[in-house]
């Protein structure tokens, strides 16, 4: 993140450059690293005015402030930018949803600062899930299926024809010599053949 500054009749102190740099890293958290700062500070009658510019992809942020105290500027300038960083960040959710729909009694621009840690009571809710040590068993669902099976006799190509005519993916037979007999359709459509002893 590159941050420019520029003076007017004012002295840029280390002070100032850690205001504006702790700022910028609050801002950085929302908004992600991939934006360049503008920082302008100046006396005029008085009065510090800054100015702080960041230049996200879709257009610029603008936070002013003038105080009679330039630590005080700044920290007004941060605070202003961070909020319309939040509002920038959040403009998504505004469009797609109502702006003024509340999430567990709070706004979204609360949500979202609360989620980056940013708020002053930033607590959030977790919930850990213990999983047992042996899983349970679920329990069984018989269905009786007296279309799966062959009342009569029959040879195979009769017990296929009639696996296809009912549809079945199991279909137990008895052979003409009395052997019992199960066809399997897998998954790839194929019949497999299983002979019980």
């Amino acid at each position: 993140m590159n941050v420019e500054y520029t003076a007017r009749k004012y002295e840029i102190t280390p002070t100032i450059r850690r205001e504006v740099e702790t700022g910028l890293n609050k801002i950085r958290k929302i908004l992600g690293d991939r934006f360049e700062t503008k920082v302008i500070l100046g006396v005029e009658k008085r009065q510090h005015k800054a100015e702080i510019t960041i230049n996200p992809p879709n257009g610029p942020i603008v936070g002013l402030a003038q105080t009679t105290d330039m630590v005080s500027a700044v920290n007004e300038a941060l605070d202003h930018l961070q909020r319309q960083a939040l509002k920038y960040k959040t403009k998504w959710l505004s469009k797609k949803r109502k702006a003024g729909k509340k999430f567990d009694g709070q706004s979204l621009e609360d949500n979202m600062e609360a989620a980056l840690g940013l708020a002053e009571n930033a607590t959030v809710s977790v919930l850990v899930h213990k999983f047992p040590s042996v899983a349970r068993t679920t329990e069984v669902h018989l269905v009786h299926a007296k279309d799966s099976v062959a009342l009569r006799p029959m040879t195979l190509e009769e017990a296929i024809k009639e696996a296809h005519f009912r549809d079945k993916d199991v279909f137990v037979f008895r052979d003409p010599t009395g052997k019992l007999i199960v066809l399997h359709r897998t998954r790839d459509g194929k019949m497999e053949l299983i002979e019980a002893p």
